[in-house]
């Protein structure tokens, strides 16, 4: 055993067989940029077709607009952050992989913890969307529905990384052709008076453009970030593409791009075509927007219905593969079982896709999918803000660290994400106590987990434990 001493934590890495590696080997050169990029279109893509809507019900159009704008900058100076950091640290630890190296075990864990909330649950609210959205073209939903498509999408992904991310492209393609039907369709009946039909209240600077005030700003920032949120995913995949330092800076750069030209497309045309008020409250706001314009029935509200679900199939597709190389990730460092991270022969973490499928499928009984992607979010928020810290600390300790890649703007940049990430935390409160309570919970049961028992149990060959180890030998002998 022994003890870890560039971060004075408490931990210990046990001696392990020379084959434990050997056994969890990940698909290299799986991904080159594109598929990078389409993977961060597909892990969010589903925002765009439903949940970003209600965001205007909140916080109107004006307030939406606000928060929309504050987060795209956020989910920006965070993308252009973590650019840099799965350049210098290309592991499938992703996020923890960065905060372990910047703020030790505890820093990583936490990271790592925070993004495994996110990818473990936001799979079962889709899968609650999903059964809906077949309910509405076939008549089936419920306990049938989330199985079938867990354990197809599941299935998938033991196949081998390659070939579902090949199918992912594809599924990705289809929905962005139905968004581009959607906005083609809607830009000739576009009316900036439609946007402002929600009548004020007493708020506190309501207006006409701010109908529920300045805390409808506030309130409006979860929604804001369903347009972007999981895209910080990307990195997951990183010792799976094929030239980390060159394809992850400009996989995750191309898919924010694309997202930040829907979302923008998504907030305008929506609303003003068929109306603010009537877009607050939509199931399904690109379908309702179409029909508002066109008449029931048309073609294009048809074809975007259809091809819509494959929106929601590209999120959940590609979250099962984020949540899977987060578990591969912690359990092959020892952070949790290590049991999770053996690899198939086709390089498919096994128990790593199944166990937390097996959970997400239990979640979506539950049929609130509302309180879950706000549990989604909350963990996302924690950590945005450790990711973005841990790229500040970095810049500020390391400043000779590899870096194939280098944020524009440094530290400035990654400091405009972590005051935003903070401010989109706080907000989490305003929209759900109970979820905010029930990710607490969630919390609490994993830092008692590492605290009292796998903090002693450490694998010092794991890449990310590695990482720290060279850092280590490298600070004492300057």
């Amino acid at each position: 055993m022994t003890h870890d001493k560039r971060h004075d934590s408490g931990v210990r890495h046990d001696a392990v067989a020379e084959d434990y590696l050997q056994k969890r080997q990940l698909k290299k050169g799986a991904a080159g940029w594109v598929l990078l990029a389409t993977l961060g279109v597909s892990y969010v893509i589903s925002g765009d077709f439903a949940g970003w809507n209600l965001g205007i019900g909140v916080g109107g159009f004006g307030g939406m607009l606000i928060a929309t704008i504050l987060m795209a900058i956020m989910y920006t100076a965070m993308v252009l952050s973590l650019a840099e950091l799965s350049s210098s640290l290309p592991t499938a630890g992703g996020g923890y992989s960065f905060a372990r190296r910047a703020m030790g075990p505890w820093g990583g864990y936490i990271t790592g913890t925070a993004i495994l909330l996110e990818y473990a649950i936001a799979p079962a609210a889709i899968a609650i969307f999903i059964g809906g959205y077949v309910n509405s073209l076939i008549g089936l939903d419920g306990p049938l529905v989330y199985a079938v498509f867990y354990i197809a999408f599941v299935g998938l992904h033991l196949w081998g990384a390659g070939e579902a991310l090949r199918i992912m492209m594809g599924v990705t393609a289809l929905a962005v052709i139905a968004i581009v039907v959607f906005i083609v369709g809607m830009l000739p009946h576009f009316d900036t008076a439609r946007l402002f039909d929600i009548a004020p209240t007493q708020a506190l600077g309501a207006s006409l453009f701010l109908p529920n005030g300045y805390m409808g700003i506030w309130g409006a920032i979860p929604f804001a970030m369903w347009l972007f949120l999981a895209v910080e995913g990307v990195p997951l995949a990183a010792e799976e593409s094929r030239h980390p330092g060159r394809d992850m800076p400009r996989g995750i750069i191309a898919a924010m791009a694309v997202l930040l030209v829907f979302a923008f497309c998504m907030l305008l045309l929506a609303p003003g075509g068929a109306g603010a008020r009537a877009m607050s409250t939509s199931a399904a706001p690109l379908v309702d927007a179409l029909n508002a314009v066109y008449g029931l029935g048309n073609w294009a509200a048809s074809f975007v219905n259809l091809i819509g679900l494959f929106g929601l199939i590209a999120s959940f597709f590609s979250i099962i593969f984020g949540y899977s190389r987060q578990v591969f990730a912690l359990s092959r460092a020892g952070y949790i079982p290590r049991i999770l991270s053996i690899t198939s022969r086709r390089g498919a973490p096994v128990l790593a896709l199944i166990v937390p499928g097996v959970i997400g499928f239990l979640l979506s009984l539950t049929g609130q999918g509302d309180l879950m992607i706000t549990m989604a979010v909350f963990g996302a928020t924690i950590s945005y803000a450790m990711m973005t810290l841990s790229h500040w600390l970095l810049r500020t300790r390391e400043p000779d660290l590899a870096r194939p890649y280098k944020t524009p703007g440094g530290r400035w940049t990654s400091g405009v994400a972590l005051g935003l990430s903070i401010i989109a935390f706080i907000s989490t409160f305003v929209v759900s106590l109970q979820a905010a309570l029930w990710a607490g919970l969630f919390y609490a049961i994993m830092l008692a987990w590492f605290g009292l028992y796998s903090r002693k149990r450490l694998v010092a060959q794991a890449p990310e434990e590695e990482f720290d180890a060279i850092a280590s030998a490298e600070a004492t002998l300057k």
